[in-house]
């Protein structure tokens, strides 16, 4: 899948984590709502609610190739050898594998994975002086190298245990915004790091897109200003992000990344427990946008894919199911009618 117009999500999905900390449980809800190409695409559930190693932090450190991290009373921390923290978060990483592949026997289509991305990674993990890699530009170079090389690893797993799996790649970087923008606060919490160069960002976002030899990667962040246009660049297939945030000063951009093929991942459905509209009613403010943004709307289905606004690790499970459902029914209606 080399060029964006091949891949071909589906109309709905989730965005990664789910309530609870049964991984069976979690697999079989999302494999039951979303079945393939017609009504939407699974993804390797996130449990956090399991604790460190589970959260979104420890389970991206604990895919590192030959960086280990364990916890610290203020939070992760790159250390010598893989403790039991490292430990703790392959073995669960592991356990959803196994209930991945359980639930996805015989799959074809798409199938996504989510991994934190090297920016957010750099404003969480600390260096041994508590300080995080942030401030080291040498660190956050070894940092993004070792999360390369372990995700082509991860990677290639998840397509030995589904084979008939076309692998998707979801880079979170929430903190993203607050790396361009020198918001990522210090050790002491009295003065911020200073902004990264926008080109090093998008350099080093493209070094890791790339293990993905061409296959589609989605980015996503639930963060408000979400750089488009440097994440198209740096070769993200989908940029993913909670629509609710989206302002007018976003048109322009988000009109060029669809007109060049990118993908949006558009967060419509609340994660957390909230009533839920019709499903008409959610896509309403994604029919206003391209309306707004003089788009065709035959383009609408093929383009945007709905998702929950952000995880769903604070919802409860019964709101979880109902979310992705949701999801899958307002994309029904937005193919249905989508003017």
């Amino acid at each position: 899948m080399s060029e964006n117009s091949e891949f071909r999500p589906g109309p709905a999905t989730g965005v990664g984590s789910m309530p609870g900390g049964d991984a069976r449980e979690a697999a079989k809800t999302v494999a039951g709502t979303f079945e393939g190409p017609e009504t939407g695409m699974p993804f390797l559930a996130e449990l956090p609610a399991r604790g460190p190693g589970a959260d979104m932090i420890g389970r991206t450190a604990g895919m590192l190739a030959e960086l280990y991290a364990r916890v610290e009373p203020s939070g992760w921390r790159i250390g010598d050898r893989p403790g039991r923290d490292t430990k703790r978060a392959r073995s669960w990483l592991g356990e959803d594998l196994d209930a991945l592949e359980e639930f996805t026997q015989g799959y074809q289509g798409p199938l996504k994975v989510q991994a934190v991305g090297p920016w957010t990674l750099a404003a969480a993990l600390e260096l041994r002086n508590g300080e995080v890699a942030l401030s080291d530009p040498g660190a956050c170079r070894d940092l993004a190298g070792s999360l390369a090389e372990g995700l082509r690893e991860h990677l290639a797993e998840v397509r030995r245990r589904v084979p008939g799996a076309d692998v998707v790649l979801q880079l979170d970087e929430p903190s993203l915004f607050a790396v361009l923008s020198g918001r990522v606060r210090s050790a002491s919490g009295y003065r911020t790091h200073r902004a990264v160069d926008r080109q090093l960002v998008e350099a080093t976002l493209r070094d890791v897109v790339e293990v993905q030899a061409g296959g589609p990667v989605v980015v996503h962040s639930c963060a408000p200003d979400v750089p488009f246009a440097l994440l198209r660049r740096a070769g993200a297939t989908a940029v993913s992000f909670d629509f609710a945030l989206l302002t007018e000063r976003d048109d322009d951009t988000i009109g060029e990344a669809v007109e060049g093929g990118t993908k949006l991942f558009a967060g419509v459905v609340p994660g957390t427990d909230a009533p839920l509209s019709d499903p008409a009613g959610s896509v309403m403010g994604v029919r206003t946008l391209w309306r707004r943004l003089g788009l065709n709307p035959g383009l609408l289905t093929d383009a945007v894919t709905l998702t929950p606004s952000c995880g769903l690790a604070g919802a409860s499970p019964e709101y979880a199911r109902r979310a992705l459902a949701h999801c899958a029914r307002a994309a029904r209606s937005l193919a249905d009618n989508p003017e």
